[in-house]
């Protein structure tokens, strides 16, 4: 895994470009990683230099959170581990305020996930999922209060429209609060929706984008191969089993255009010696505004292919190659910003934002000798 840190968004926090996701720590959804497994896999993230862990009260019923608080403690890591969770979801059947997005919950939930945890403070708090009643301006009060309080450090939204997240991010401002630091959204080869939006959105007001889902449900992650099955995979005995599940993000991915996607893939994971996991995984890193991508393997082995996704770069006409066959369809009013309308716009003069050079890229590299140093201060014979 490459120890390279970045910070997320328009904040000082490092992370790694690789976060490690524990949705899948315990097993009382009927699957998901046992707890030796589960330790196993946060023993290995932290040895291989990853640092931002991404949990919500909601996975596993509040397993994954009471697992993770657990392995951290025994680790003696919370000072090295950037630790993230959410709310929204309800807690408790028949009580509305037990969910939502309201300060009643948030105040509710962040308690419960501290003591999960066994921490007294959490890095990134993260609203799940916009629940389409509570006024922007009470959630966005409600963690600026968190962050006084010092029980989070930095707040962000997963799942939410565009328009809502610009919103909050602009009150934030107007009215000097806390801004907010952190989208998490699905992305990845077969899902890039948010490139017409949220990426732009998040580039301009100081969001960095956590990528959930970098494998498609699944679809991307070698599974599923047409070189294999000889056809576009309809008659898979697992795609039709997912097909009957009621999972309608996933039956959304079985359709022609993601299994050109899938043979690119798997055409690119051929010629470089890589699995198709990794490639997925390393495109979805090397996108604009991508701040970290999320891994939530359920076994070791899914887990070390998906650790070492970026440990041999893919050159650039393979990155082409998987852009141009996953390209989004041209779609109203996008379609009014491409290429052809703007030229119309500026004469055809070659106009630009910036001229190339104008802001380098800030980044310290560690020399071999500080490197060593700091594995030798850190384990004294």
């Amino acid at each position: 895994m490459s120890l390279d840190y970045y910070t997320l968004g328009r904040s000082g926090l490092r992370v790694s470009r690789l976060a490690l996701g524990t949705m899948t720590f315990g097993e009382s959804w009927g699957w998901g990683s046992d707890e030796a497994t589960a330790r196993a896999m946060f023993d290995r993230y932290l040895a291989a230099g990853g640092n931002f862990v991404d949990t919500a009260d909601l996975y596993t019923e509040g397993q994954s959170e009471t697992l993770l608080g657990r392995f951290i403690a025994d680790s003696g890591s919370r000072d090295r581990v950037v630790l993230s969770t959410k709310f929204s979801y309800n807690a408790e059947p028949g009580n509305p305020n037990a969910g939502g997005n309201g300060r009643k919950n948030i105040l509710r939930a962040v308690e419960g996930s501290l003591r999960r945890l066994r921490t007294d403070y959490i890095d990134l708090y993260l609203l799940h999922i916009w629940d389409r009643l509570t006024p922007a301006e009470e959630v966005l009060r409600t963690l600026d209060d968190l962050v006084r309080a010092g029980k989070i450090r930095y707040a962000g939204l997963s799942d939410v429209p565009a328009w809502y997240a610009a919103q909050i991010q602009t009150l934030a401002h107007a009215h000097h609060l806390q801004p907010l630091v952190n989208l998490q959204l699905q992305y990845s080869l077969v899902e890039r929706n948010i490139e017409r939006e949220y990426a732009p959105l998040a580039q301009e007001l100081g969001y960095g984008i956590t990528a959930w889902s970098p494998l498609g449900m699944g679809m991307l992650s070698g599974k599923y191969k047409p070189s294999e099955s000889g056809h576009d995979g309809d008659g898979d005995g697992r795609i039709q089993a997912l097909k009957g599940s009621g999972l309608v993000s996933l039956q959304d991915k079985f359709t022609p255009r993601n299994w050109a996607i899938v043979r690119a893939v798997e055409q690119v994971a051929r010629e470089h010696g890589l699995s198709m996991a990794r490639v997925a995984i390393q495109w979805a890193v090397r996108r604009p505004a991508i701040g970290s991508v999320i891994l939530g393997a359920r076994t070791m082995a899914q887990f070390e292919d998906n650790l070492a996704a970026l440990d041999r770069p893919l050159p650039d006409e393979a990155l082409r190659l998987l852009d141009d066959v996953s390209a989004l369809p041209q779609q109203f009013p996008y379609s009014f910003f491409e290429q052809a309308q703007q030229e119309r716009i500026h004469s055809g003069a070659a106009v630009g934002d910036k001229p190339d050079g104008y802001r380098a890229p800030v980044r310290v590299a560690a020399s071999e000798t500080s490197a060593t140093q700091g594995l030798v201060a850190a384990n004294p014979r």
